[in-house]
């Protein structure tokens, strides 16, 4: 298991490194500049200039990435064109907003995927299986911010259990911040469970079918012993693998959803500098997302050696 993990940290940081060029080369590359943009139309030249010496701008791009990288390292992510303020508080700003509404998100969607892909998979063919099978059809079919819209019009102006929008702060209290979170996170969690409680059901019944199940089966077990006992763990590689596709989407890819919703998050922040060519914001963002994205790749990697000893010996 440890050299398992050992060249799962080695791919991890070449991917980075190589996810830092690409991030910071495809950025440099996009037409304008940061200066002239945040002076407007009007601007001297001598004024653009100088403005481009102050944001560090009137180097080359591959100083600027070494500039960047190695800041990067110190735990310095640069000053924000347009806020003036640190890189770095910006991020850690939004991240506790976006992060824990990831994480809830997920936890909703398991919570309904994988106990409605068993019994979908144990009762396939009946009318329960069918019954979810069109209910989880008609979840991956509706958007999450049109879901997110219908939530806000029962639960905040018809029903007025929650908040339209807005996030008060952890400073206010975890149930506070947790009810601001609860209807973005259903937005996002309940299209999520739809994906993956169709890919539990698949991969249940391709287990099913296997012939260490149909042996088990043979030895005197019912069905739903073997289900549980033999098919649910060796089922859970492809599950897992969803999952952590989910996570790094819930993390990054909910600027729809925060917008609805009016919450600071990381994606909408990424969008506040892509608008404001604020490059050093979008760089460094984009930069940790792409990290999460990896990390939790490697720790899906570790679930498979965990949930598939085979893996761990082929390695």
């Amino acid at each position: 298991m440890l050299r398992y993990t050992v060249t799962r940290l080695i791919s991890l940081s070449l991917s980075l490194i190589a996810a830092s060029i690409i991030i910071f080369f495809v950025i440099e590359i996009v037409p304008g500049d940061p200066a002239a943009f945040m002076l407007g139309l009007n601007a001297q030249p001598d004024t653009v200039a100088a403005l481009q010496r102050e944001l560090g701008l009137d180097v080359g791009p591959v100083e600027r990435y070494f500039r960047w990288i190695f800041g990067i390292l110190q735990g310095d992510f640069g000053v924000s064109y347009t806020y003036r303020t640190p890189v770095s508080e910006l991020i850690a700003d939004r991240l506790w907003v976006s992060l824990p509404l990831a994480i809830y998100a997920l936890t909703l969607s398991t919570l309904i995927a994988i106990p409605t892909g068993v019994i979908a998979a144990a009762l396939r063919g009946r009318p329960t299986d069918t019954a979810i099978m069109g209910v989880t059809q008609l979840g991956i079919a509706v958007p999450n911010f049109w879901l997110a819209m219908l939530l806000v019009l029962l639960f905040s102006i018809t029903l007025r259990w929650f908040s339209a929008g807005g996030f008060p702060g952890w400073e206010e209290g975890l149930w506070e911040g947790l009810r601001a979170l609860t209807l973005p996170a259903i937005a996002l969690a309940l299209p999520q469970a739809s994906i993956l409680a169709r890919v539990m059901r698949s991969a249940l019944l391709d287990t099913l079918s296997e012939d260490f199940v149909r042996t088990a089966r043979a030895k005197g077990l019912s069905r739903a012993q073997a289900l549980r006992r033999h098919a649910l763990r060796n089922a859970m590689i492809p599950v897992l693998t969803i999952m952590g596709l989910q996570f790094s989407f819930l993390l990054a890819g909910a600027v729809i959803v925060e917008n609805v919703f009016f919450l600071p998050g990381v994606a909408r922040l990424v969008f506040q500098g892509i608008t404001q060519r604020d490059l050093i914001v979008v760089e460094s963002v984009v930069l940790i997302l792409v990290f999460a994205v990896i990390v939790v790749a490697f720790l899906v990697d570790l679930a498979y050696a965990w949930v598939d000893p085979r893996l761990r010996h082929q390695q």
